[in-house]
């Protein structure tokens, strides 16, 4: 499993949208999953569920977001996992943390976009 976590500030829906559009245009097997949307009050809330077929592990691995705002005020949480072959325990995570790289990559255009 890997992860990235991150406060940063600018439009919700902005976000999601480009990270969505990056994410499932980066690779020709991803694919979008499910997702689901709430707001509580002032708070929304987005998760997003993708997958991928990982080249280097010959297996799928997915990508989980977890975008929460208030206002400009945005937390992204983003985990991969999946990928290894073993029973029990983990190995060859590359395609995890290439799937994660990819996204971080598109978080880090976005915010240099929007300054």
């Amino acid at each position: 499993m890997a992860k990235y976590e991150r406060q940063l500030t600018g439009s919700f829906d902005a976000l999601l949208n480009h990270l969505h559009q990056d994410i499932t245009r980066g690779s020709v097997s991803a694919s979008y999953e499910d997702g689901s949307d709430i707001n509580l009050g002032h708070v929304r809330v987005a998760s997003r569920v993708y997958e991928r077929y990982s080249w280097i592990g010959g297996n799928r691995v997915s990508l989980n977001l977890t975008l929460v705002g208030e206002g400009s005020r945005l937390y992204l949480s983003a985990i991969a996992s999946g990928g290894s072959q073993a029973v029990f325990f983990k190995i060859n995570t590359f395609g995890e943390q290439a799937f994660l790289d990819k996204c971080v990559e598109s978080i880090e255009r976005f915010m240099a976009a929007s300054y």
